[in-house]
């Protein structure tokens, strides 16, 4: 069963779940990895990055898990090559990530469609670096090389909780003598397009790296912890995330334990 909670307006029909809402255009389709067992979204930050981005648009969508085991037919005649995630807009298959976050932001506009799109440019790039230090980190069985390798993913960290401590320019348009910035996002207030690239990778650091290091993210990271703390409370976050026994089950042939 679909791990996500009918109050939250998502309705599952087999191996599809759909928004609940008025209206049927535009027809958006979004195919995402399937778990394990087929019957859940599977571990893949890309998916949950486009998904996020329709929740948070309000938009009608229907989520359709695909088993990459037993894959229909129909799904490499819609995109014969590409694998999950990829969207059906109207009719048209659309499969670049990046390309089908900007469509989804000039199509689903104002007034209709809130904006998602982030006021600073910085808010884009900050956090970068974590997933590929992480990797590093969490793929190495070397003993040896593990504080070293610890301290370079610890240090991308630290530069992305400098970021949510430091007050971007509307913080301080809004009060010159902060020192501090106590805002819930990367960007601002509310989610945006940075946070639902963001996120999905946090959500598998933190799952992975307590499995394999024991490793939680330092309390003294306060801007990182306020931040994890809210997202986890938006449902558009909380209920997109794979499960945690998927992340792992996802990562159980490359991450390494640490040899004795």
């Amino acid at each position: 069963m679909m791990h996500f909670s009918e109050t939250a307006g998502l309705c599952m029909h087999g191996g599809q779940m759909a928004l609940k809402g008025e209206g049927e255009t535009p027809k958006i389709e979004l195919f995402v990895k399937a778990s394990s067992d087929a019957e859940s979204v599977g571990n893949c930050p890309f998916s949950q990055r486009l998904f996020m981005i329709l929740w948070l648009k309000g938009a009608n969508f229907k989520l359709t898990t695909v088993d990459m085991k037993r894959a229909p037919d129909v799904l490499k005649d819609l995109a014969p090559g590409s694998q999950p995630p990829f969207l059906l807009y109207n009719g048209d298959v659309k499969t670049d990530i990046n390309k089908i976050e900007e469509f989804l932001e000039e199509n689903l506009a104002p007034p209709k469609y809130p904006k998602l799109c982030c006021r600073y440019k910085e808010s884009l790039s900050v956090g970068e670096d974590i997933f590929r230090k992480f990797s590093a980190y969490i793929k190495n069985p070397n003993p040896g090389l593990n504080d070293m390798l610890e301290k370079k993913f610890l240090s991308t960290l630290v530069k992305l909780n400098m970021y949510f401590e430091t007050p971007l320019p509307h913080e301080l348009d809004q009060n010159p003598n902060a020192r501090e910035s106590s805002r819930p996002y990367l960007d601002g207030d509310a989610l945006t397009l940075a946070d639902c690239n963001l996120l999905p990778k946090l959500n598998i650091v933190k799952v992975v790296c307590k499995k394999y290091r024991n490793f939680d993210i330092p309390a003294e990271l306060k801007g990182l912890k306020r931040y994890l703390d809210n997202a986890y409370k938006k449902d558009e976050f909380r209920f997109t995330c794979p499960k945690d026994t998927e992340v792992l089950f996802a990562y159980h042939s490359v991450a390494k334990y640490l040899k004795k």
